[in-house]
């Protein structure tokens, strides 16, 4: 089996998608053998009002039946803009979504802002997982009208010291992944899961023994990024690196238990 964590609807205003709707994504994932994804809107970091985004998304996936069984839709969350709270439980309790998606470099916030504090609390309260990206688009050839700050890992450590006890899917590890001592023991036993998509992630094996095995998943970033890469990154795993049946918790196992699917 082949979960997806880390896929998009939508359009990006400063650069042409291909595969960015949910007939394309589809597809994709018939070719490269995906069974699951887990999808948001690229729409809802550009939109001033992140909700239309979520309802937009959530439409669309209850069009089709086989969408249904096939996508795991997560709410684009804006804590710093008003009725964020209606948004949230709206999204959970209406709309179906399973987890949250912030994105404060767009929204122009700081991880240890208040209002960011209680939204992953209620998220954790309700056993729903909140998921940041160390970047959306490389900076360097991006238009000046976007935003030019990338993370690295350290940079969303301020949430999970905060709030330990929330599910946290961290993807498209772009940047360093140098933590210290402290925060990367935190990290170790705190309920997180990164994806393998990031270019950042060429020793993966190394990764696995800093972190363990139960700490990565597979992940596209599709469509911003190519389809296969974040798939290679477990297939070329040598033997001393990885067993099969890590491989299998890398592809679907680690991310069923996960979301608890």
């Amino acid at each position: 089996m082949l979960i997806d964590s880390n896929a998009y609807i939508g359009h990006w205003p400063f650069l042409q998608l291909k595969y960015n709707n949910f007939p394309a994504l589809s597809e994709r994932m018939q070719e490269f053998g995906t069974d699951i994804s887990v999808v948001s809107s690229l729409n809802g970091i550009f939109y001033k009002n992140t909700q239309f985004a979520n309802e937009e998304l959530s439409e669309e996936i209850r069009s089709k039946k086989a969408y249904q069984s096939r996508f795991i839709p997560f709410a684009v969350i804006n804590p710093i803009y008003n009725g964020w709270r209606e948004d949230f439980e709206t999204s959970v309790n209406k709309l179906g979504m399973k987890g949250i998606r912030l994105h404060p470099i767009y929204h122009g916030y700081e991880l240890d802002n208040p209002a960011c504090i209680e939204l992953v609390k209620m998220a954790r309260d309700r056993d729903i997982p909140v998921a940041l990206s160390l970047r959306m688009v490389d900076s360097r050839p991006s238009s000046w009208l976007d935003v030019e700050k990338e993370w690295t890992l350290a940079n969303v450590m301020p949430i999970v010291r905060a709030v330990p006890d929330a599910k946290y899917m961290i993807v498209n590890l772009a940047n360093s992944l140098v933590l210290d001592e402290k925060d990367t023991a935190l990290l170790k036993k705190s309920k997180v899961i990164m994806d393998t998509s990031g270019r950042n992630l060429l020793d993966l094996g190394s990764l696995l023994k800093t972190f363990g095995t139960d700490k990565f998943c597979f992940g596209t970033h599709s469509p911003v990024l190519d389809y296969c890469t974040g798939l290679l990154r477990i297939e070329s795993l040598r033997n001393d690196e990885a067993n099969e049946q890590t491989k299998e918790m890398l592809r679907s196992g680690n991310l069923r238990s996960f979301l608890n699917l």
